[in-house]
């Protein structure tokens, strides 16, 4: 019998973990994300905080040994690539490109990896000031700075590792609906695309707003949409008892919103959408924003590695009828840990994560 392909599994990847001035003038000298989650406490009871990395320590991305021992770990456990969050904020500006850059220049670790541009407005609040002033906003200045962006990245589009799909490089947008910028960049990216022998561009859209039908990132120009349905419960599905509760804890009582995961999580994904050609589920193993926010934050509560595995088995199962290069599923994520939201080791669970993604994999790798 002929084996399918498995499901790809594609994990976001930050790459905020080594100073740069920005963040030294914004946090203090020596700031990384490991500063706010070595600060993090407990607001409630049996609140799981602070979290501690096990296998890789607290790393610095400026180490090749650092990622490639992450490459290693992810390549053990099933997973065919990181993607790497990239920041360029118009007029040339970028951040946290020192990781990226040292991986494509050196060809180490020799991992697959696809690039997601954090089209985002930086604030205080969002970052763990306890402020909401913009630090560096995003702007979108037109097509020379659009160009100027995508020969930027064009070395790594055309690098072996670069993940396609039908031999298009893949390339995320997080906020698609941001302007109608972002259809300009879109196409003059395509054109740009063929004009340096590229096949084009694979375009995927984030979906993070419940209220947004599909067809309106069809319109912006994507070729795919990438669903993250992390407040799904708390928008849709809670009732105004519930919204007046949490409003007084967190108002009386200094307590963030928490919810159980095992509650949460059923709400990941959507049946009638992720069976889709081409939409991309997401998964999502934990997450606790407190370390950045406090009391401000979403936590969801109780995540264990078998509740985990249920939304693994969950999410493949809506793969069963895409063809293989469409098998895809994005993990959210690798390494985010000030959001209490990963996949590498620590101290409580170990690998536990990992080898229950591993025997999903497994489970559907002969015939799926």
């Amino acid at each position: 019998m002929m084996m399918k392909k498995k499901a790809r599994l594609i994990a976001f990847y930050l790459p905020q973990y080594h100073p740069i001035p920005e963040n030294d003038k914004w946090w203090g000298k020596g700031f990384t994300e490991w500063t706010n989650v070595g600060k993090a406490k407990p607001l409630f009871k049996d609140h799981d905080q602070p979290k501690v990395p096990a296998d890789l320590g607290d790393y610095d991305l400026r180490l090749s040994e650092s990622r490639k021992a992450q490459a290693d770990l992810a390549r053990e456990y099933g997973i065919e690539g990181f993607c790497y969050w990239h920041y360029w904020f118009g007029n040339g500006k970028q951040l946290l490109e020192r990781p990226f850059n040292e991986v494509l220049e050196s060809g180490e670790p020799d991992f697959p990896f696809c690039l997601a541009w954090a089209n985002e407005t930086w604030k205080g609040f969002d970052h763990g000031l306890q402020n909401r002033n913009v630090l560096i906003e995003q702007l979108y200045p037109g097509v020379e700075d659009y160009t100027a962006h995508f020969y930027k990245v064009l070395p790594a589009l055309k690098d072996k590792r670069y993940m396609t799909l039908d031999n298009k490089p893949i390339f995320l947008i997080f906020k698609p609906l941001a302007t109608n910028e972002i259809g300009v960049f879109i196409k003059t990216w395509r054109k740009l695309a063929i004009d340096n022998g590229l096949n084009g561009i694979y375009f995927v859209g984030q979906k993070n707003n419940l209220d947004n039908n599909l067809d309106i990132y069809w319109q912006v120009g994507v070729d795919a949409v990438n669903t993250i349905r992390l407040n799904n419960y708390i928008i849709k599905h809670r009732s105004f008892f519930q919204k007046v509760i949490d409003k007084l804890r967190k108002s009386f009582k200094d307590i963030p919103l928490v919810y159980p995961y095992e509650l949460v999580s059923k709400y990941f994904l959507n049946p009638d959408e992720d069976v889709l050609e081409n939409v991309f589920p997401s998964i999502i193993p934990n997450w606790d924003h407190t370390p950045r926010s406090g009391k401000e934050g979403f936590v969801m509560s109780d995540s264990n590695p078998d509740l985990f595995e249920k939304h693994v088995e969950q999410a493949i199962g809506l793969l069963h009828k895409k063809r293989p290069e469409n098998k895809i599923i994005f993990i959210k994520s690798w390494n985010e840990w000030a959001e209490g939201n990963y996949l590498e080791p620590d101290l409580k669970w170990g690998k536990k994560y990992l080898e229950v993604l591993k025997k999903q994999i497994i489970k559907v790798g002969t015939n799926f």
